[in-house]
């Protein structure tokens, strides 16, 4: 099965907000109340109810000359996914194309996901159900993987007018992200492809103008070495030898005292996000 990717050219981004509006309109998101930013930029992040955000960046380049930087900021789709590893009830998973997803109904809410992702983009909703019993439920940027399921591009990507946003084969967009730096080197002599495989690389792949910290992402993110330990050697062994169910009780608790890390003030290897 062919793995995609969302090539991002910041370069070519105008501030428009139309992927914003695309993905809101498509996925149903209700509208936000935001406070003013003192700029163009109408969230400070992305939310439970907004899955991408344009991020508008004051930033003064190496001639002295101020100038604004823009990037569409949403999930990224990580080869190697922190919130995947972490999640005792398996409610995260990879599809086919590549894409990280979060199964709804399997969500409890627990909040591990939001606090060990390196790039701080999926949040918790608050919900009451008939008897008005409060619950949550983690969501993300799909990379609309219902609309890559019907041979359709993400809604965010059908809509950019300036051609910032492709689509397509993982090589392919690879490809065409290091041939853009390179074209555009005379121009933003820091320009880079942001693909990082701390996290395996990622399924939104982005050519960015300046560093990453410059536009508030992590240099080197990695997944914590807790969830490595836990996803890939604790959970296989644990539900061998003592079965699946009573492992799923363990692994609650487990997951309680060694992912909650960023609640109690720690963020282990460095990886968060400075956005």
């Amino acid at each position: 099965m062919t793995k995609y990717v969302k090539y991002v050219d910041v370069t070519k981004c105008d501030g428009c907000r139309a992927c914003m509006v695309a993905c809101k309109n498509w996925n149903d998101l209700p509208a936000e109340p935001t406070e003013f930013l003192g700029s163009a930029q109408s969230h400070a992040k992305t939310t439970a109810d907004t899955w991408n955000v344009l991020q508008y960046i004051e930033h003064e380049n190496g001639k002295g000359n101020l100038e604004y930087l823009f990037r569409h900021s949403s999930c990224f789709h990580c080869t190697d996914a922190a919130c995947e590893k972490v999640c005792p009830e398996n409610a995260i998973s990879y599809t086919k194309y590549g894409t990280v997803v979060i199964d709804q109904d399997t969500c409890v809410g627990c909040g591990y996901c939001t606090q060990n992702c390196p790039f701080e983009v999926i949040s918790l909703k608050e919900y009451k159900d008939k008897n008005g019993k409060e619950y949550r439920k983690a969501h993300k940027c799909t990379m609309c993987t219902d609309r890559i399921d019907e041979g359709l591009q993400p809604a965010c990507v059908t809509t950019c007018h300036t051609g910032a946003m492709e689509f397509g084969d993982k090589d392919a967009m690879i490809q065409k992200a290091e041939q853009r730096v390179k074209e555009i080197k005379d121009r933003y002599p820091n320009a880079m492809v942001y693909n990082p495989q701390g996290v395996g690389g990622t399924h939104s792949v982005y050519v960015l103008a300046e560093k990453p910290s410059v536009y508030g992402l992590p240099d080197n993110p990695k997944v914590p070495t807790s969830a490595v330990l836990w996803k890939d050697y604790a959970q296989p062994i644990g539900k061998a030898m003592i079965g699946a169910t009573t492992m799923a009780v363990v692994g609650a608790f487990v997951a309680n005292k060694i992912f909650s890390k960023k609640a109690n003030g720690h963020d282990e290897d460095g990886g968060g996000n400075h956005e």
